[in-house]
């Protein structure tokens, strides 16, 4: 089943520029707004941003303390800022469930092994 979730984007953490992979943020109530939800895992999809399609690797994250689910994508080959535009996310495949990992290292190896298959398809 494809997944659309279209919001504003808003400032995550910073982690994922920190590590190298820039991404974007949707306001996550969006989430609560589908009437069938994605599961937790990472995704092979398409961003659209200011008119323009990009390949991404997309995360449905766990929940926080608001019971709201982190959206996030890291959109291949976009430079630039995005706080506060529109943006639609579509989810087309399922890569892998989230997980958490013990060291940034291993972190930072299979967002790599997620992006190479996201831009492959």
């Amino acid at each position: 089943m494809q997944y659309k979730i279209s919001g504003k984007v808003i400032k995550g953490d910073g982690y994922g520029n920190k590590i190298g992979f820039p991404t974007l943020n949707l306001d996550r109530k969006k989430f609560l707004a589908l009437d069938k939800k994605p599961s937790f895992g990472v995704y092979v999809g398409l961003a659209t941003l200011n008119k323009k399609q990009y390949k991404a690797g997309i995360v449905i994250g766990p929940l926080d303390k608001k019971s709201l689910p982190k959206i996030e994508a890291h959109l291949i080959g976009y430079k630039g800022n995005a706080y506060s535009k529109k943006a639609t996310l579509e989810l087309n495949k399922f890569i892998r469930k989230f997980k958490s990992f013990k060291t940034e290292k291993e972190l930072i190896a299979q967002i790599k092994k997620d992006i190479k298959i996201c831009s492959q398809a």
